[in-house]
């Protein structure tokens, strides 16, 4: 394995912010300091750029087993190393689900030279349908780190409860898509002013809110832990934050497209600018930002969704899900950094540190010992979001046309250079 001397960049984790030299040698950071002089291999002029911890995405969907046309592993931790990212949680909902040890090692086997970490995200009940619940011990054992049946809440409620508890035993996270699909019917966007204007079903976010509150109730009554899923509404984020208060042990997440944009876009009736949860209202964004800012909401992570251009031709019978690792960094700092409501240190503590704490990762840093992985990054660069120019075999981006200021441009996995866009 090379060594790397990254000359005069500004290093910062949640600890430190200063212009300084940066060694890495046998996978990780052997030295950080000023100048220093030795026989790397590779030496990088880091003028005013960043070196930062690298991303870790806790909410991706790499289509694999069973939809590899739309992404499979590989192109998503291609797609992934573009957006300064070395690690993800893969959501369970493939084809079969991934409630067995076999289709775990399987995912984990096809990532291991990727340069990504994939860990994959076992389901809660046996294929998904809300019935028996999985093995979470043999899930363990295969490499399992969280449980969740993405993309449908377990309807039965002691079902639920039971898996939480089962948590407690296991060590397993358990996270939760909130949204009662009796409630959605068939709705494809946000219901209010828009879904009318449109003439379209819209979910009521009655429905995030509800489950939200259920699933506190219930880990709760327990003492177990809860992941809330991509969190979109002002009602859910107001709950979490009570419930943190209250000592709930309560953690979630939220994507730059909820913090950023509103169900305005789907005037273009464009299906790429369709997900689950939707695009909300302008003060659902602002209240996204105010739990970013407050810390009740804990991390950003992307909801990464791929699908073909011909599955998302129509407007009002495409599936919900956009794609964002590649963008999710760049977002951030535009919406966030570049705009004064949050320093780089708390994008840092939101995109990397804090996924890897609440899964029981390493958490990372740039300190003498720690593993190299890390990347660097421009804040400054303006660039425009170019769907055909991404890694991700999908290219339904809802940052479609978008110039977005910040952009990663090298991202380092374990002391390996896997992604170079300097010269791009």
């Amino acid at each position: 394995m090379s060594s790397i001397l990254i000359k005069n960049i500004r290093a910062v984790d949640t600890k430190t912010d200063r212009v300084a030299d940066v060694l890495i040698d046998g996978g990780r950071i052997a030295e950080v300091g000023t100048n220093l002089h030795c026989g790397a291999d590779q030496v990088i002029d880091g003028t005013d750029l960043v070196l930062m911890p690298s991303i870790f995405d806790m909410h991706v969907h790499f289509r694999d087993p069973g939809q590899t046309h739309k992404e499979d592993v590989l192109t998503g931790c291609a797609a992934a190393l573009a957006g300064g990212v070395t690690g993800v949680l893969a959501m369970p909902n493939t084809k079969p689900p991934c409630d067995s040890p076999e289709t775990i090692r399987y995912i984990i086997d096809k990532a291991k030279d990727t340069g990504v970490d994939v860990y994959p995200v076992g389901c809660i009940t046996k294929g998904m349908i809300g019935g028996e619940l999985c093995d979470y011990d043999a899930l363990k054992a295969a490499g399992c780190i969280c449980i969740s049946d993405d993309g449908r809440p377990v309807e039965d409620a002691e079902k639920m409860r039971r898996a939480l508890e089962l948590s407690n035993e296991n060590g397993l996270l358990v996270a939760s898509h909130c949204e009662d699909l009796k409630i959605i019917a068939g709705g494809i966007m946000n219901k209010g002013e828009m879904s009318e204007r449109l003439g379209v079903k819209g979910m009521d976010r009655a429905s995030e809110d509800y489950i939200t509150a259920r699933e506190m109730i219930l880990a709760s009554s327990v003492n177990a832990r809860i992941h809330i899923c991509h969190v979109s509404t002002e009602g859910s984020a107001a709950m979490i934050r009570f419930a943190k208060s209250r000592g709930v042990k309560v953690t979630c997440e939220t994507a730059p497209h909820y913090f950023q944009l509103t169900d305005e876009l789907l005037a273009k009736r464009d299906a790429d600018y369709r997900m689950n949860p939707p695009l909300r209202t302008p003060a659902d964004v602002r209240a996204i930002i105010d739990a970013i800012r407050d810390g009740t909401i804990d991390c950003i992570i992307t909801d990464h969704a791929p699908h073909t251009a011909e599955e998302k031709a129509d407007f009002e019978t495409a599936p919900n899900g956009v794609v964002g690792l590649e963008t999710s960094l760049a977002a951030t700092l535009t919406a966030l950094y570049h705009t004064g409501e949050i320093p780089l240190k708390k994008v840092i503590e939101l995109m990397c540190v804090n996924p890897r704490r609440i899964l029981g990762l390493e958490i990372p840093a740039i300190q003498p010992g720690r593993t190299a992985d890390l990347l660097i990054a421009d804040l400054g660069r303006r660039w425009t979001v170019d769907p055909a120019k991404l890694h991700s075999k999908s290219h339904n981006s809802v940052f479609k046309g978008m110039t977005l200021t910040g952009k990663p441009l090298v991202t380092i996995s374990k002391g390996e250079i896997r992604y170079d866009a300097r010269n791009e």
